[in-house]
């Protein structure tokens, strides 16, 4: 059972990044988003990769959109998440071919007969959060969907940070794990 100090903590981070996101016209957004995207493509993990692990970012999560079409260009194979009951996620293999499907979320996501992924087949994971810190660790949603997906991945995981949300130090749980790295706008 989490700390209640810490999930207090965490709920009122969240609440405040939120409404900094929410009061961040989209034009800055969108043009933080292009300048995580070019960050991201640079890493070299990022270009060895045959399989990437994304998300498809809606309200004031990065729009991955554009990132997604980039990296199918390029040839790579790219996986976005299914989100289950009880928490629980599966990986996809994104087919542009087949639209994507809203959840009860309003997330977007592959349809159900898309091909899964084990972990071992992915190379670099980008781990959504609403933020992260100078130590590599993430403020997620809050409902730990890829807290337990990452608990079973080895691979690289990488965080995209706006520069003006990058935290000296979150409050940590002990099942917290950081990112491998995390890349700015900056």
């Amino acid at each position: 059972m989490p700390s209640t100090s810490i999930a207090e903590r965490k709920v009122a981070l969240r609440r405040d990044i939120r409404a900094r996101l929410s009061a961040m016209p989209e034009q800055v957004r969108l043009g933080e988003d292009e300048a995580l995207f070019a960050a991201f493509l640079a890493l070299p993990q990022v270009q060895r990769a045959g399989t990437l692990f994304l998300f498809y970012g809606v309200g004031t999560e990065p729009r991955t959109g554009p990132l997604i079409d980039r990296l199918l260009a390029l040839g790579k194979r790219v996986a976005l998440p299914r989100m289950l009951p009880e928490h629980g996620m599966d990986v996809l293999v994104h087919d542009p071919d087949h639209p994507l499907v809203q959840n009860r979320f309003g997330l977007w996501e592959p349809e159900a007969a898309c091909t899964a992924l084990s972990p071992e087949e992915i190379d670099v994971a980008l781990v959504p959060a609403l933020c992260y810190d100078r130590q590599n660790y993430r403020l997620g949603m809050g409902g730990g969907y890829y807290d337990r997906w990452l608990e079973h991945y080895h691979g690289t995981t990488v965080g995209l940070c706006r520069a003006s949300l990058l935290a000296d130090r979150l409050p940590t749980e002990p099942h917290d794990r950081p990112v491998d790295l995390v890349v700015t706008d900056k």
